[in-house]
């Protein structure tokens, strides 16, 4: 905690000094010493905060997508934290019960992150690369990156499910994780779930980036509220008519079913006709 917030500061801090001109940028642009309009001097290139408020059309943009990413957020994570509630009430075929299925799940839930940040970079360098061809009127460009995107993400999400099905055939995951025996059941029964979730979760992520970088916020925070309510609804629908079943194995069927909702949603928008991307659309020469 103490490493990671002092990274931080020493970041916020950097990112402040570029901003501000008292260091170069990536591009050389932000900080660079330049010759003045005349051809006297130098003056350097820099942004500096203005004191007034600005007006509501200026900050509109910002408003509208942060509220929208902040939206989204708070449902996801309460999805995961509904999950991990659930999964306190499960166990119900264990020896140690609820113990051995909240162990379980958080060994699931990290694992899920450990390859969501894998999958993560796709969907950073994708956002800005849509960003920039769009930004360009360069549509061609963007479902090129788009198109080139989604065949790497399939590529990581098999190879990431390829590593956690390894580590689940040799059981190093459940030895590196625990000796527990009732947790190692527990997870066994979860494992499978996650690893066929690998792809799917790559290629969510690669789309959220696409659309992202089409500046498409809105409707990612209706997106995940649907499948956010589908994740609800299928947890529930288990549990109704699977009693003989672990609960833990229906939070985890929920969650895929989120993802699932999630990728056919960002599928819709990005095949649209009428949509920033039309990742269909033949190339115009």
């Amino acid at each position: 905690g103490i490493a990671t917030t002092t990274a931080e500061w020493i970041s916020a801090g950097l990112f402040l000094a570029v901003l501000a001109g008292k260091l170069p940028s990536a591009d050389g642009q932000l900080g660079k010493k330049m010759a003045g309009k005349d051809g006297s001097g130098e003056t350097t290139i820099s942004i500096v905060p203005l004191v007034e408020l600005p007006s509501w059309k200026q900050v509109q943009p910002l408003v509208v997508a942060s509220s929208a990413v902040f939206f989204r957020a708070v449902v996801l994570q309460l999805s995961l934290s509904a999950a991990a509630a659930m999964a306190a009430r499960g166990g119900e075929h264990l020896a140690e019960g609820a113990a051995a299925s909240v162990a379980a799940h958080q060994i699931g839930i990290q694992l899920w992150l450990l390859c969501s940040f894998f999958c993560d970079s796709l969907a950073a360098a994708s956002q800005g690369l849509v960003a920039d061809a769009l930004g360009r009127d360069d549509p061609d460009e963007a479902r090129d990156v788009s198109t080139t995107v989604f065949l790497y993400s399939t590529v990581l999400g098999l190879f990431l499910a390829a590593l956690l099905q390894l580590g689940e055939t040799t059981h190093w995951l459940f030895d590196f994780f625990t000796d527990n025996p009732s947790t190692q059941q527990a997870l066994a029964k979860i494992l499978p779930l996650i690893v066929v979730a690998q792809p799917v979760n790559a290629l969510v992520f690669a789309a959220d980036g696409i659309l992202q970088g089409a500046s498409q916020f809105p409707f990612q925070a209706r997106a995940m509220a649907l499948s956010g309510f589908t994740g609800v609804a299928t947890f529930l629908a288990l549990e109704a008519g699977g009693r003989d079943v672990d609960t833990l194995v229906h939070v985890w069927t929920a969650l895929i079913a989120l993802q699932a909702m999630r990728g056919l949603t960002s599928l819709y928008k990005l095949v649209e006709k009428d949509g920033p991307i039309d990742l269909f659309r033949a190339q115009v020469d």
